[in-house]
């Protein structure tokens, strides 16, 4: 689909749910989710219930504030992922500090929570990345691109995305590292 397809299609959709139309906010929906699904449970290192409850948070706020969706300054996608990621910092800020509060239960098993916090580092360490290497990391490792088409995406040369995807990993393993 073309851009300007796509802006009068997410224009026209937005208009047809401020209006009541409850198949324009399904059609939404349908062609978000899978998206936004992939995208939060990337970002919350695997971990399911943490990205189910991000994901319903996601779609609460978007149902409320759809009316500051604007598809000429970006599409309906990227508008629910930059949701999600301040739901996804405001999630780990919290988890972190009841985390601190809290103690380990003793009767849980010390693999499963040495897992789960192992997930969860991940998460903030990824939550914590500019806009850009977070970016170029998704489209590597959670969509498979390869450095060549994320180089045409991007209009960039393939040495600028290497070098870019190598900063991008530095970035995350020093934020992780400082988690541990």
């Amino acid at each position: 689909m073309q851009a300007g397809d796509r802006v009068e299609r997410e224009r026209e959709l937005r208009r047809a749910v401020l209006a009541g139309e409850e198949f324009a906010w399904r059609t939404l929906y349908d062609d978000a989710f899978a998206g936004l699904y992939a995208y939060v449970l990337w970002r919350c290192a695997g971990l399911r219930d943490c990205a189910d409850e991000v994901t319903q948070e996601t779609w609460l706020i978007a149902v409320r504030r759809l009316r500051m969706f604007d598809p000429s300054a970006g599409s309906f996608a990227a508008w629910l992922r930059g949701i999600a990621a301040n739901v996804m910092r405001n999630h780990f800020r919290r988890e972190e500090r009841r985390a601190r509060r809290t103690q380990t239960l003793a009767n849980e098993p010390l693999a499963v929570e040495e897992s789960r916090e192992q997930a969860e580092r991940i998460a903030l360490a990824l939550g914590s990345l500019p806009a850009h290497y977070e970016a170029v990391l998704r489209l590597k490792y959670l969509e498979s691109r390869s450095v060549a088409g994320i180089a045409a995406e991007r209009g960039e040369s393939p040495k600028a995305v290497e070098s870019l995807l190598s900063r991008a990993r530095e970035t995350f393993r020093q934020a992780y590292l400082r988690l541990e």
